[in-house]
Parts: C-alpha cells; structure tokens; sequence
C-alpha cells in the first residue's frame, strides 16, 4: 500500500478539527421548541455571550478564530468582537436550524455524524502521532537504507504500444535500421511520443518494476529485443545514458523522512485496527 496516499487525508483532518475541540462539542439539543437549550456540557473558559441562554464561551471563539484563519481568503479583521459575532449569528441560525426541525432532516444529520466522525478521527490520528512520533535515530536509518547510497539513474526512450505484436513489429523495424526517435514519434500511444519517446533521467523506483528492469539490464546505446510488458501496454525501450545520482545531505531530508516514518507507522495501525475490527460490506 502507498503510504503517501495518507499524507492528504492527515492534512484535511487537521484542517477541519483546528484543535483538541469543535465548537459547539458536547452540547445536547432536545429540538424543535424554538429556542434551543443550553449545552448539557459546555466547552470551557469564561463565558463570552449567551445566546437565548445558550453560552459561547472562550475556547469556542479559540476555535473558530483558528479555523477562521485557515479557511480565510481574505485577510480581513480578526478582533475579538468581529468573531464574536459571528459566532453570534452562526449560534442564531443554528437555533433557527433547530426550530424548524432541519435538525431531523436525513441529510442533516447525515452530515453532523460526518462532521463528528472526521473530528473524532482526526483527534485520533493527532494523538497517535504524537505518540509514535520519529526520532533522529529513526530519520537516521531509514536515510542510511534508502537514499544514504550512490544509486544508478537511467536516461531513456521508449515507443508505447497496445499488442505485443506491435511491438514486435517495432523492433524488427528497429533491427532493420529505423530510428528510434522517429518510430516513437509515428507510433507511440504514450504522452512521450512526440518527442521522440524521451523520458529524461529516472531512478529504478521511479518506474514501474518491470520497466525498471528491462532499463536496468540493457548496455548504452542497446534497446529491448524483446517487448516489455506493463499494465500501461507493451514497451520498447533504448537506453541512451547512465549515471551514479548523488545522494541528497541528510540534514536536508531529515524532516521530510520523519514524516514518512510517522505516516508509515499510521498507515500500518489502521491496517492493524482494521484487521481486528468486525466490517461487514452490505450491498
């Protein structure tokens, strides 16, 4: 599984839930009698305003300033009584919103169970990494595995086709002297074929295996003999160039490797919950 595919889903969980609360967290309507009732569990802090005797407190205008100032376009004036009323308003059309029943409205409630699953979910992914935080050390050996070492680059062209007979036929043209560049122009189905099949230069983990492969195992100068196959279609490849790739400091990928780690370590434990979990898919 691509660990990286975690990476976004973190950042948009982090956007959302701003911080430890949500505004509004903990509170219980009972609905539909006009105004709505004061919060069962309010957030805490100083109380700022009450609205309909329903607070809004301190660690609510905390919140909103936060997500405010994420979500915000337009840097416009971010006092305190500027927010406070907004949350004035927002808190006013929510007792409006409760008043006219939309509170039992499929859809609504649909989404506020969406919007407390990502809260809850994104509080605990902020608690998890916190906890399984990587180390310099950690940093330290993953650099020393993966990108501590000289690795061969490979500078390369390939002509794309849909058959293996196509193929095929390719390189036959190619042993009877045709030039590469021009066939890949002619025939290649892939977004590099107007240019002759150029892909410039690339690490073997850069390409799908097999054609990491075929690359790796061919002399300058020396295409495939053979059609190489991958889920995109069938291959030609000519290797123009090698080279040993200098390896980055590793003060300047430390940061960007803990983060690799950390999201590694993620990915794993919701493969870990998810396994010991009871999921049944129904139609």
């Amino acid at each position: 599984m691509n660990y990286r595919l975690y990476v976004p889903i973190i950042a948009v969980l982090a956007t959302l839930t701003g911080c430890d609360r949500m505004p509004g967290a903990g509170q219980a309507d009972t609905g539909g009698s006009g105004n709505a009732p004061v919060a069962t569990a309010a957030p805490g802090g100083p109380v700022l305003a009450m609205v309909n005797g329903t607070p809004i407190t301190q660690d609510v205008l905390d919140v909103y300033a936060t997500q405010r100032s994420k979500n915000s376009v337009h840097k416009e004036s971010e006092d305190q009584e500027t927010m406070l009323n907004e949350l004035i308003a927002l808190e006013l059309m929510r007792q409006e919103g409760v008043s006219k029943g939309l509170d039992s409205k499929p859809e609504v409630i649909a989404t506020m169970a969406q919007q407390q699953r990502t809260v809850l979910a994104g509080a605990a992914i902020t608690d998890f990494m916190a906890n399984n935080a990587a180390t310099d050390e950690d940093a330290r050996q993953l650099y020393d595995e993966q990108l501590g070492k000289p690795a061969t680059e490979y500078n390369a062209r390939h002509i794309l086709l849909e058959t293996q007979e196509e193929a095929a036929e390719v390189i036959k043209m190619l042993d009877e002297g045709a030039d590469f560049s021009e066939l890949a122009q002619d025939k290649s189905t892939g977004p590099s074929g107007p240019s002759g099949g150029k892909l410039g230069w690339f690490g073997a983990n850069q390409m799908v295996k097999p054609f990491a492969d075929a690359a790796a195992a061919l002399e300058k100068g020396t295409y495939t003999k053979e059609p190489v196959q991958t889920q995109f279609g069938w291959h030609v490849i000519m290797l123009d160039d090698t080279r040993e790739s200098t390896p980055p400091a590793y003060d300047d990928v430390k940061d960007r490797l803990k983060v690799m780690i950390a999201n590694r370590r993620l990915q794993q434990h919701v493969e870990d919950i998810k396994a010991a979990a009871d999921i049944q898919i129904t139609e």
